[in-house]
């Protein structure tokens, strides 16, 4: 749990992002209020759940009413710290790591503010200097001068296992605290880094059960 998110369980904060997008997605024209049934079947989230969650925060709602959908939306991101830029950077540029910059890049361009991905980093020669939309990939080797240079908050890794801890390492001791984490391997953080990780492998292994 960050040191933002407070007492409130990590498993709620990571919640408030699926809420959001299901706000960001709704015209507050046609719907100016929006209930916790309507968001729990857009979510799959259950009513009561979504209530609870948001109770966590305040009061954004009238009971039997809803909420004021535009005012929800304002609150989630506020909450979360998506109302001020983040500079997000990116260190892989081989295929999964060029797959979520190119993500990154269209969803800034639909939703913008919060987080934007601001630098790409590699270490092969060949994709040093190229661009991904109107970044250029630089060489890691300059990791440390970028990250201060452009304040970077979020750092995504999409690197082999071997390589990702000593890259957490280099970043934490220049004040990044977060990482989403794609590389299939445990990292070891200090208290107050928080560290989300996506393994591509185990998600499909656990899902052969179902097939």
């Amino acid at each position: 749990m960050s040191a933002r998110s407070g007492r409130v369980p990590e498993v709620v904060v990571r919640r408030l992002p699926v809420y959001l997008r299901v706000l960001e997605e709704l015209n507050e024209t046609e719907s100016p209020i929006v209930s916790s049934q309507e968001i729990g079947r857009l979510t799959g989230i259950s009513p009561g759940q979504v209530r609870k969650d948001l109770t966590n925060f305040g009061v954004f709602g009238k009971q039997g009413v809803g909420y004021r959908t535009a005012l929800l939306r304002r609150e989630l991101r506020r909450i979360l710290g998506l109302d001020r830029l983040i500079p997000v950077g990116l260190i892989g540029a081989g295929h999964l790591g060029l797959a979520v910059a190119r993500y990154d890049q269209e969803r800034e361009r639909r939703h913008p503010g919060g987080t934007c991905l601001m630098a790409i980093f590699d270490k092969d020669p060949q994709k040093i200097g190229t661009t991904v939309g109107d970044l250029v990939i630089q060489d890691v080797a300059k990791l440390e001068e970028s990250l201060l240079a452009l304040g970077i908050r979020i750092l995504i890794l999409a690197v082999p296992a071997t390589e990702a801890q000593a890259l957490v390492d280099r970043a934490i001791r220049l004040g990044v605290r977060a990482f989403l984490n794609f590389a299939p391997v445990s990292l070891k953080v200090p208290p107050g880094v928080v560290v989300h990780t996506t393994d591509v492998g185990l998600e499909l292994e656990a899902l052969a059960y179902y097939a």
